[in-house]
């Protein structure tokens, strides 16, 4: 994250965006596969490196696959960067959260914890209790300790404040999901 100055002085937060430039690898049409798509690639192989089974017959790192409405959008062999978007812009971005590993109720879910007083030691941060008398199980989807973090999160209605295209980066006001060099989708 970073921060630019816009035009009453103010500081507008922004992230820094390296988009693209993704290319398109295929077009998939009603005809040929029951519905339109486009297989967009980014971050090409380096062919001296050892090349994974999943990706093999493919040159890009990263390959994702997009429905669409109009086909003739998307002619084949293009390359998409950040000229496809202007300043001003409302986006979509979606990205994997940042990981935070196994966590307790009280980090996961807010639970208040336990008075510090009247003789607790030792389990200020637990949860309490987590079933009843009947039916003598936990209920299934109780909140409980666990793996938190490391999940899809999608953040609309992002401005676009400025646009480079020599570098094709793109500062987008506010914060977006994940931490530094994840990969994000970007719609308009």
């Amino acid at each position: 994250m970073s921060h630019i100055f816009n035009k009453d002085g103010d500081v507008v937060p922004v992230t820094l965006v390296e988009a693209g430039p993704c290319k398109v690898i295929q077009k998939k049409t009603k005809e040929t596969d029951g519905y339109q798509s486009v297989r967009l690639g980014l971050d090409p192989i380096d062919k001296s490196r050892k090349e994974k089974k999943s990706a093999r017959g493919s040159n890009f790192k990263y390959i994702k696959e997009f429905t669409i409405l109009d086909e003739k959008d998307y002619p084949e062999k293009e390359l998409l960067d950040v000229s496809l978007f202007e300043e001003g812009d409302k986006v979509t971005v979606s990205g994997i959260s940042k990981g935070k590993g196994f966590q307790g109720g009280v980090k996961r879910w807010g639970f208040g914890g336990a008075l510090a007083s009247h003789g607790i030691k030792h389990n200020k941060r637990k949860i309490g209790s987590v079933g009843s008398a009947f039916p003598q199980r936990v209920i299934k989807g109780r909140k409980m300790p666990g793996r938190m973090g490391a999940d899809r999160v999608t953040v609309k209605g992002l401005k676009i404040i400025k646009i480079d295209a020599d570098k094709n980066i793109m500062a987008i006001k506010g914060a977006i999901p994940g931490a530094r060099g994840t990969l994000l989708e970007i719609r308009g």
